[in-house]
């Protein structure tokens, strides 16, 4: 497999820009998510890098040969990358092993047993071989249609939201058939989606694109964990955001005084929590407390919904088992460091919260509540 790197790319459709300088470079053997909302420009980046499109300036290097760009156009067809697109893209009237061996010289066309081992290596039976398309579920249909893609033993591998269509268990399913399979030939791909739990799952890194300019490139845990602004950090989970005041290297917000990822300037600011960082205990005199508005059960965890006293409402992700109720009163414990961004207003300068630390924490807070929350 090939590396895949972008250097510079534009594309605009009459006046609107699209894609406005993008760098990207994907490593050999390696998943790279391509992840934003829609309209970012995240398919039309995968369109120029599959020779659908051309871009208007900038180059595309595909192991080292420039495939686009600099004058230079190689056809789609001869830049040797596999697609994999949102709807599988089977052909209804070729049996499931014609659909695999499509792309493959006629000669090999033949070998069952390559065909088996393409089967296999996404995770399905021989015995599928002759069946059609339509006898297949969604989530089949995908591994075929990666199957095929894989086949030829391309440079790199393309994969427009292949998992959009699929109902949420058929979709992990299939994610993850996808992922040892790619892992297993050692393929390059690019993965586009909108889905973050599937970007943060899948890939190596994963490239966040808004408004057509890639705004931070980082491996899953860093993304999630140090995203380069607020609106990275909304959009790749849950977040809480609060006031604060910064003084002495710490957060001074209504959840109490919180230890900061990183130094940043005393004074107004903005920190960002996860839910799962709060935790919940009984109400105490030296705890900042909140009201339960909502639970949302999830089985494996849950949602809970909480009102602070300054009327805030902020979530927080707990255990799915001994939850409090609509209702309750809190007391709010905070696990681990906040990040600090810059404050938006002045109503980001906030008075003290309770002298509260985050290392006061009790040693398990779910169990806290479930012995004296209640």
């Amino acid at each position: 497999m090939s590396a895949l790197t972008v250097f510079d790319v534009t594309k605009s459709y009459g006046s609107t820009p699209v894609l406005t300088g993008i760098d990207l470079h994907v490593p050999a053997g390696t998943t790279t998510a391509l992840l934003g909302p829609s309209g970012c420009g995240k398919t039309t980046l995968l369109r120029i890098v599959a020779g659908f499109d051309d871009p208007d300036s900038g180059t595309v290097e595909l192991g080292g040969r420039v495939v686009a760009g600099d004058g230079r156009g190689v056809p789609a067809r001869r830049r040797g990358i596999g697609f994999v697109p949102q709807e599988g893209g089977l052909f209804p009237h070729l049996s499931v092993a014609a659909n695999v061996t499509f792309g493959l010289p006629r000669r090999q066309r033949r070998d069952r047993g390559r065909v088996a081992g393409l089967l296999a290596l996404v995770g399905l039976d021989a015995a599928l071989a002759d069946r059609s398309p339509h006898q297949l579920s969604g989530g089949q249909q995908q591994r075929v249609a990666l199957a095929r893609a894989l086949a030829p033993e391309p440079s790199l591998v393309l994969l427009d939201e292949p998992f959009s269509s699929l109902d949420a268990s058929l979709r992990e399913e299939t994610r993850r058939a996808v992922a040892e399979a790619l892992a297993a030939t050692g393929a390059t791909a690019v993965l586009v989606t909108h889905d973050q739990a599937e970007a943060l799952s899948t890939a190596s890194q994963v490239a966040v694109l808004r408004g057509g300019r890639l705004v931070q490139l980082a491996d899953p845990r860093t993304l999630y964990r140090s995203p380069q602004d607020l609106d990275v950090a909304t959009f790749v989970g849950e977040a809480v955001v609060l006031p604060a005041d910064v003084r002495d290297g710490r957060a001074h917000s209504e959840v109490g005084v919180l230890q900061l990822e990183r130094r940043t300037a005393d004074g107004p600011a903005r920190v960002l929590l996860r839910p799962e960082q709060l935790r919940l205990t009984a109400p105490a005199p030296d705890l900042p407390t909140a009201l339960v508005r909502t639970v949302d059960f999830f089985g494996h965890d849950a949602r809970v919904g909480l009102e602070l006293a300054s009327g805030r409402a902020v979530s927080a992700r707990l255990e799915g088992r001994d939850l409090p109720e609509a209702g309750d009163a809190v007391g709010i414990v905070v696990r681990g460091a906040a990040l600090p961004f810059p404050a938006e207003g002045p109503d980001d300068a906030l008075v003290s919260g309770p002298e509260v630390r985050t290392e006061d924490a009790p040693a398990d807070l779910d169990a806290t509540w479930t012995t004296a929350g209640r």
